[in-house]
């Protein structure tokens, strides 16, 4: 598989990477802070191809287009969920209870529980507004690595393992704060 690459700004870029992500692969894109990995959050395949590529298991985020989006599947109490939503920001994922069925189980943390990323960058919101399943987002890079900050790094990385990224130029952010929501307050896990 020969990686295709297209800027963000490419009127082709938005539906090339709703392609890749219904079909089960692999997309890389620009966040707010640093590029994200991108497979569709219900399809175990694409999860467990993307686990393979950065040689890890465990627990991903997903990316949200705006915090309404979460109100429905978060698992808090009906007078809690504006409150609690309220501490989503750009460059921030809070780990949330949500409700069963909304990702694949393997993409879960302890207690049923997902990490939710709102990013401010136009491309992922127009992105995970478009597409009709959630997103993944984690750092480009192998377990243990630094994250990759342009399309160079990306493709001396990871050559043919990823079929699309989407560019937005070297991006050398520090990765979002993750924070756990725990009974009306966030505990600070990275």
């Amino acid at each position: 598989m020969k990686t295709k690459i297209l800027h963000w700004k490419n009127e082709k870029a938005l539906d090339s990477a709703k392609k890749v992500i219904l079909n089960g692969g692999i997309l890389v894109y620009p966040t707010d802070t640093i590029y994200g990995f991108g497979v569709n959050a219900l399809n175990l395949e694409a999860i467990n191809n993307l686990n393979l590529v950065k040689n890890r298991q465990g627990p991903m985020s997903v990316i949200i287009e705006s915090k309404e989006k979460a109100s429905s599947w978060v698992k808090l109490p009906n007078h809690e969920i504006k409150s609690a939503l309220k501490y989503l920001k750009a460059q921030t994922t809070i780990i949330f209870p949500v409700k069963q069925n909304i990702v694949e189980n393997k993409i879960l943390g302890p207690g049923n529980t997902l990490g939710i990323r709102f990013s401010k960058h136009p491309f992922c919101i127009s992105l995970a507004n478009y597409c009709s399943v959630l997103i993944t987002t984690t750092s480009v890079n192998r377990t243990g690595e630094e994250p990759k900050t342009n399309v160079d790094e990306i493709l001396n990385s990871f050559k043919n393992e990823i079929d699309l990224i989407i560019e937005d130029g070297t991006l050398m952010n520090s990765a979002s704060k993750i924070y756990k929501y725990e009974a009306g307050n966030l505990r600070n896990i990275r």
